[in-house]
């Protein structure tokens, strides 16, 4: 139905957006249309996809909304042809309210009491003769008629009064007005801020914006959000307005044509709709309007960082032990096997107060030994230094990673953590996720709710219905794109795959605990509710390991291993014979097209041919060991030209977040990442990418730390 619409809002042909609609509305996934229905799609990406299905939910919501406008209109007996024709044919929201203003129930107005009254034509009379090239005729004697006491018009002043209360009213309700003051705000309008007189100690935080405008079109997301969070908290002062005088000018010349006793009864009527009605409907429409614009400009900049949080460097499946840093409390311990599971935990104190440094570095290396640990994950938190400089002391010559601690302690109080561990306390759940996010940050963290694994900005100030849904997209997006081992993936994880959800993943973790490992893909299917649906959208997202069938380990989809099969068969050779390094003479000597049929179309076998080649890759980066410089401990420590490496922890629109191990995140403006203007700090950096920078200036009264790329080799 909106397939045209959709195609001219996005820019995508519409054969390629009705063939995804029609995949949407069969019950596939982004994911899997995305990756295994190319042909059908023309070759669009996910985010393509997801911005058709948000188009289309649009369109309904306003075809919804245009039901309900018309069943209102028509049950006031006010619908006409030329009505119905206006409201079909629009598509712009803004438009349609508009559209309906004049019809849509309301409050009892000043404009509503006056018409009770009867002085509607009054009004109507006034708007008329002010509208003329030239008018003469006198007002008095038309309003006369009009008083009467018993409908509480008791004088002529009255009566003028309620008519222009109509008039204003009609003023503030006239689409072309609107469209006027609209197209000025647009170019003009200007934001202002100002402290809440008495508010100026408590709200230090937000000194920046005690006294500031800028144009409302200028204004950074960043900047907005921090304005609006500054209002909620009571200690800022907002405003948005246009230029009045220009409104004002432009209102008076729709509405007013001569010098007129009317004329003059009209212009007045004018500044008063345009002040109390009209100017602040279009403020509230543009406060709303571009809280919105800054809204989906913070998600996107969470949602690009989430995802390359998610697709962050995994250490593998090794044997790991992992820090949870303390002074007074000591060390959590934990040691964890190569698939995550807890075999051990314990606490050591080799910090102050205590100080048992010999104790704690004898259970260390007792530790490692006795678990064979192959890398040492510490927590970036509290005594992260200290406990880095105590593990390189022992110098057990393993890799040693200090990872975020971010949401940890959100994760150890979590229904999820006391699933997993019901018998330990929190302190060792939290110790458990620091080492597992070492070993697979994907599989950690899609335990916790993203807005709490501190990145992005202003999170909880934005739509938090459109926040979440976003956020889902990514990591569903980034947990396909990796793949999961279907015998050890959790249930949380698998909760993200392809067609699954929450039961259907519970009924893959039942059925592992009850009949062992699955031996093939097929074998999925007797999972129960394992539908034909839900294998096809999943199937090809899920890795079995060990499985007779090589595929099964491989992106290839099971609906696809039938030419696989015939390519091995034409070439005399077993599917095993054309994968990895060992195939790549024989995939080389495949003509490869003689293969494209109605069944199969040439992308999906370009798909194919790369997986075969490396079946299973993880797209993501090796993981890099990384150290902080000695030089510096605490932010005391730093001062002003060093140049210091250092972790990026966060990015958004005005920056990055530089973590150099001081406890304080270091802040790299836009303006100091490069000699030339970055309009996207993204194009600049990535996520958890090691970076050497300059101390431009320590803040120690606020524990601020301003950092510059520029001119560090």
């Amino acid at each position: 139905m909106f397939s045209q619409l959709i195609s001219q809002a996005l820019n995508i042909p519409v054969k390629q957006v009705e063939a995804t609609l029609n995949l949407l509305d069969d019950g596939c996934t982004i994911p899997f249309i995305s990756r295994y229905r190319k042909e059908a799609t023309g070759g669009l990406d996910e985010v393509q996809i997801a911005d058709i299905a948000e188009q289309q939910a649009k369109f309904q919501e306003l075809a919804a909304r245009k039901e309900t406008i018309v069943r209102t209109i028509e049950e006031q007996g006010k619908m006409t042809d030329d009505l119905r024709k206006r409201i079909d044919e629009t598509w712009s929201s803004t438009e349609l309210e508009d559209i309906y203003l004049p019809y849509r129930p309301k409050r009892r107005t000043r404009a509503q009491v006056a018409r009770e009254k009867g002085l509607e034509p009054l009004a109507l009379f006034l708007l008329g003769q002010a509208q003329m090239p030239r008018s003469d005729m006198p007002v008095n004697a038309q309003v006369g008629q009009y008083v009467d006491a018993e409908k509480g018009v008791a004088t002529t002043e009255d009566a003028l009064q309620g008519a222009q209360d109509i008039i204003a009213e009609m003023v503030a309700e006239n689409e072309e007005a609107r469209n006027t003051v609209r197209r000025n705000y647009e170019h003009d309008a200007v934001i202002e801020s100002k402290v809440v007189k008495g508010k100026e100690q408590e709200g230090q935080n937000f000194r920046d914006y005690f006294d500031w405008h800028e144009r409302l079109s200028r204004c950074a997301s960043h900047r907005l959000l921090a304005m609006r969070r500054g209002e909620a908290e009571g200690i800022l002062r907002l405003s948005i307005a246009g230029n009045e005088q220009y409104c004002m000018d432009r209102l008076h010349r729709q509405f007013v044509h001569n010098g007129s006793q009317a004329g003059h009864l009209v212009s007045d009527a004018v500044v008063d709709g345009y002040k109390r009605l009209l100017q602040p409907s279009i403020a509230t429409e543009y406060a709303q309007s571009s809280k919105e614009t800054a809204d989906r400009e913070a998600i996107r900049i969470f949602v690009r960082n989430l995802e390359q949080l998610l697709m962050s460097a995994p250490l593998g499946q090794k044997r790991v032990l992992a820090l949870d840093p303390g002074f007074r409390t000591g060390c959590k311990v934990v040691c964890l096997d190569a698939e995550g599971n807890l075999l051990h935990h314990d606490v050591i104190f080799p910090h102050p107060p205590k100080s048992a440094f010999v104790e704690a570095m004898r259970i260390m290396e007792d530790l490692v030994k006795r678990f064979q640990i192959e890398a040492i994950s510490i927590g970036n938190g509290t005594a992260s230094r200290e406990t880095e400089e105590f593990v390189q002391g022992l110098g057990l010559g393993l890799p040693i990673f200090v990872v975020s601690e971010d949401g940890a302690s959100i994760y150890s109080a979590s229904k999820v953590a006391r699933e997993e561990f019901p018998d330990q306390d929190v302190t060792v759940r939290g110790a458990v996720s620091i080492g597992r996010r070492l070993m697979d940050p994907l599989a950690e963290l899609v335990k916790i709710e993203p807005d709490s694994i501190g990145v992005g900005q202003y999170q909880k100030d934005v739509n938090q219905t459109e926040l979440r849904h976003s956020l889902d997209l990514t990591v569903q997006s980034c947990v396909n794109k990796v793949g999961v081992n279907v015998n050890t993936a959790s249930k949380h994880l698998l909760t993200y795959i392809s067609g699954l959800g929450p039961l259907l993943a519970q009924n893959i973790v039942d059925y592992r605990a009850e009949h062992g490992a699955f031996h093939s893909r097929e074998e999925l299917k007797q999972v129960n509710r394992m539908g034909p649906k839900a294998f096809q959208q999943s199937a090809g997202f899920l890795r079995v390991s060990g499985s007779d069938n090589p595929l099964d380990n491989s992106a290839v989809h099971p609906e696809s291993y039938w030419v696989v099969e015939q390519i091995a068969a034409d070439n005399g050779c077993a599917v095993s014979d054309l994968i990895g390094d060992k195939g790549e003479a024989r995939r080389e000597a495949i003509d490869w097209s003689a293969y494209v049929s109605d069944r199969v179309g040439a992308e999906t076998l370009a798909d194919i041919r790369t997986e075969l080649a490396k079946p299973g890759r993880d797209p993501r980066q090796q993981l890099e060991e990384f150290r902080f410089s000695d030089e510096v401990k605490q932010l005391e420590d730093v001062v002003a030209g060093m140049v210091l490496p250092g972790i990026v922890t966060n990015i958004t629109n005005f920056g990055a977040f530089v973590d150099v191990g001081v406890h304080t995140k270091g802040l790299v403006h836009v303006s100091e990442m490069s000699d030339h203007f970055v309009k996207d700090p993204n194009s600049i950096l990535s996520l958890h990418q090691h970076v050497r920078v300059r101390v431009k200036e320590v803040d120690l009264d606020r524990h601020r730390l301003a950092l510059s790329l520029k001119g560090v080799e």
